[in-house]
């Protein structure tokens, strides 16, 4: 079988429908910084390579501290006269983005697929879950900006690079409706054709938004610290997060932090097998990198026959390969579960991970073959590809143990009894979502109020979600105020009442479960 990418779909000609629809943010050679209210040929363009086919795409113009400094200070000014703006005229601004934004999704999704490796459908769901997010806050927001005001400055979004759309396009639209200028940072690793678009669309309807790239141990005190900035929305890892934190501390700056954590899927005295498959599978989508990816499993010993006969078929039937190649030109796009991880780097970690487990006295349970089992051009770089793997009672000591791999890598910790079930779903200092897998409803909810995550699902995953339900963390995997819903405007704008977050001294506010 030979494979080809679909018609329309290389670099070249969705680069070129990206510049078509924004030349004011495209040059032939290179994508432009949005600062001082205009797209600006500055910064030096790094190095990038798509993690689809290895090949080479233009990098994110990496502007330098004093330039990064000035574009802080024009924000603050645009940040001055838009909150004087009424709320009308914003709402009317917002909503001509997102109708623009929807125009072109396919372009956006397209541009997805390119830099970080998103499967075709997973792209589209990206831009419409952002699209269709802003038009429910479009509907709410006169009643959530009862009595509320925007901040003294703009918000600075520093994001991670795996939702582009759905979650920092998605904030900053919804930052702008309530009153606030947007400075946003592109994330190194990809997204930043993406994200070009999106501004040059946001920008042309209107909103005070600034794009700029760079290196964050450059830029971090600027887009943190300035004395400009009204709150910083974080989105990484526990490293760069913690490094946000202590930036933070002595500023009193509004601040909400989403950091990682090892999501944990505990299994007792259960029995829906059938169920837990269409779990599992729908869990592997875009090969994991998702903040509430489920890696752990927690298995009570008499049911670990049972799971892994579910568990097996589900990791075998898993596909994967370049997300544009086709048989026949006139083929649509092929559904995939995921194409590449993030870059070739990520995917040699993973392998190594593995390695270590196994070599630290795991039992390795299930290993794909990436050149095999993937789906791929003819002689195409496939460095940055990697296999699902899963492996049984991992070391102590391993570098996973207690830390997500963001990759298709799982592992299985077999318990006999509650606390031992508990501790091995608490093993990371906190998370962002876990479930209990029981036919017991009175077990379920004892052992849900005592799991170290924001969010609990009985029987069923869970998901960032947003509109009306509230998103946060504890422990490590969140620092500040909570989003989602009416808690996304509420960290975004002042007023009277507590906003509820993972602060010293606060008390959690109650997720939706």
């Amino acid at each position: 079988m030979t494979l080809q990418v679909q018609p329309g779909t290389s670099w070249d000609e969705v680069f070129g429908r990206a510049r078509a629809v924004a030349p004011e943010a495209f040059d032939s050679d290179r994508i432009l910084n949005l600062t001082g209210g205009e797209w600006r040929r500055t910064g030096t363009p790094g190095e990038h390579v798509t993690p689809l086919d290895g090949s080479a795409l233009p990098g994110p113009p990496r502007l330098e501290r004093d330039d990064a400094a000035t574009a802080v200070a024009y924000a603050a000014g645009e940040h001055k006269a838009w909150r004087d703006v009424d709320l009308d005229e914003r709402k009317e601004r917002v909503a001509a983005a997102v109708a623009e934004l929807r125009e072109h999704r396919d372009t956006l999704a397209l541009l997805l697929v390119w830099e970080i490796g998103k499967p075709w459908r997973l792209a589209c769901n990206d831009v419409d879950r952002a699209l269709d997010g802003v038009d429910w806050y479009l509907g709410q927001i006169e009643r959530q900006l009862a009595g509320r005001s925007p901040l003294p400055g703009p918000v600075s979004n520093i994001a991670s690079w795996n939702y582009p759309m759905s979650v920092q396009v998605h904030a900053e639209l919804v930052q702008c409706l309530a009153g606030n200028a947007v400075v946003a940072k592109t994330p190194s690793q990809g997204g930043f054709h993406t994200l070009t678009l999106a501004h040059a669309i946001m920008k042309r309807a209107g909103l005070p938004v600034t794009l700029l790239s760079g290196v964050g141990s450059s830029l971090g005190d600027v887009l943190i610290r300035s004395e400009e900035i009204g709150c910083l929305a974080f989105v990484g890892g526990r490293a760069n997060g913690r490094k946000a934190a202590t930036s933070l501390a002595d500023t009193g700056k509004r601040h909400f932090l989403e950091q990682e954590g090892l999501n944990a899927w505990g299994i007792w005295d259960f029995s829906q097998w059938d169920l837990l498959a269409g779990h599992l599978k729908k869990g592997f989508e875009y090969a994991k990198q998702r903040c509430t990816a489920y890696p752990r499993y927690v298995v009570q010993r008499e049911l670990f026959p049972d799971f892994l006969e579910t568990y097996l078929p589900v990791v075998r039937s898993i596909r994967f390969g370049h997300p544009l190649a086709v048989e026949a030109p006139d083929d649509p796009l092929p559904e995939l579960d995921f194409g590449p991880v993030i870059h070739a780097t990520k995917a040699a970690e993973l392998e190594q991970r593995y390695a270590e487990a196994v070599g630290g006295g795991a039992i390795p349970l299930y290993r794909g073959n990436v050149a095999e089992d993937g789906r791929f051009l003819d002689g195409q770089d496939i460095s940055a590809y990697v296999a699902p793997a899963c492996v049984l009672g991992p070391p102590s000591n391993w570098a996973l143990h207690h830390a997500e791999p963001f990759g298709p890598l799982d592992s299985i910790v077999v318990v006999d009894t509650e606390s031992e079930l508990l501790a091995a779903m608490n093993a990371s200092n906190g998370s962002l979502v876990a479930t209990v897998a029981t036919d017991d409803a009175d077990f379920g909810a004892r052992v849900a109020e005592q799991l170290q995550s924001f969010k609990v699902g009985i029987n069923k995953p869970r998901s960032r979600g947003d509109r009306e339900e509230v998103f946060g963390g504890k422990g490590a995997s969140w620092k500040g105020a909570f989003v989602g819903g009416d808690l996304l405007v509420q960290a975004v704008t002042e007023g009277e009442g507590q906003v509820y977050g993972n602060f010293p001294g606060y008390s959690l506010y109650p997720a939706k479960v």
